[in-house]
């Protein structure tokens, strides 16, 4: 064995009982060329025999994946997936439970109406509850009315904290939307290794499986349908006002994960693009024709 091959061995001058120094030597060490490495530990003394330096090996190199894999969970996008995934079950949360009071409501009042906002006045009420089944049904208002609440809260932190995590993303889809797309593809990184195609059809992935089943069309898009300018053109135009912003919400993707760098050339891109598509001048591209509302997607 050369001295060359000893020097750059990953257990180089490591105590075999000290696995956060394995660990740190297994993440940064190097070697130029392959050596026989379960004879130089022997050889150093940092294993017995062959299997007991496998034995380390795994154990080193199990520290290190754990290691990655907890530092890769605490990035800002993976704090961002947490953060819009809680909002949206919030918001779904918050719903249903509305309309629980709703029903419950109207067996008990006769000016009893419907939505969260229902169920924040009634948790409001200033009378006493009448019996225990009013006070359970308060009770829930007032916990429908607390989930909203965190709801909102956690949309303001989605909006104020997805600009410095994907600065292009946000500012061309809008920070909710970017932090979804981000959610979708489980971190920034694997976003910006999505071809257009697949970036154009997230969220919708039911109607994708519906179609290659042959019971369906191709969906034209998924999440990106609230994006105005999808939803704010023309039905019949949709589907390429939609790939035109996936081909673009691909690109700031990439920029953002690579480098960082704010780039607004890239938005009036897309807004000539998206004038382009809908056959108006680049300044009205932002204006739509025939508004869509959310529920009335043709996917």
């Amino acid at each position: 064995m050369s001295d060359d091959a000893s020097d750059s061995a990953w257990f180089r001058g490591l105590d075999p009982g000290d696995a956060a120094g394995a660990r740190e030597a297994i993440d940064d060490g190097s070697a130029e060329r392959p050596a026989d490495w379960p004879a130089l530990a022997v050889d150093e003394g940092f294993a017995a025999d062959e299997s007991e330096y496998y034995e380390r090996l795994h154990d080193a190199t199990m520290a290190a994946a754990r290691a990655g894999v907890h530092e890769a969970e605490r990035d800002d996008d993976k704090q961002l997936i947490h953060a819009v995934r809680a909002m949206d079950d919030c918001e779904r949360t918050a719903n249903e439970l509305a309309e629980r009071v709703a029903e419950w409501a109207g067996t008990r009042f006769d000016d009893a109406a419907t939505g969260v906002d229902y169920a924040r006045e009634l948790a409001a009420r200033d009378e006493e509850p009448a019996d225990p089944s009013e006070t359970r049904l308060v009770a829930l208002a007032e916990r429908t009315a607390a989930l909203a609440d965190e709801a909102d809260e956690l949309r303001a932190y989605v909006e104020e904290t997805t600009p410095s995590v994907a600065p292009n993303l946000a500012a061309m889809a809008g920070p909710v939307l970017a932090a979804r797309l981000i959610s979708l593809s489980g971190g920034l990184d694997s976003l910006a290794k999505q071809p257009s195609s697949t970036v154009q059809v997230m969220g919708a992935e039911d109607a994708l499986f519906a179609h290659l089943r042959g019971s369906a069309p191709s969906p034209k898009h998924g999440v990106i349908f609230t994006h105005e300018y999808v939803r704010g053109t023309r039905p019949e135009k949709r589907g390429s006002a939609a790939r035109a912003l996936a081909g673009k919400l691909t690109i700031a993707a990439r920029v953002d994960h690579y480098s960082g760098e704010r780039k607004p050339d890239l938005d009036a891109e897309l807004d000539e693009r998206i004038a382009t598509v809908r056959g108006t001048g680049a300044g009205d591209a932002g204006n739509g024709d025939d508004a869509a509302t959310d529920g009335g997607d043709d996917s």
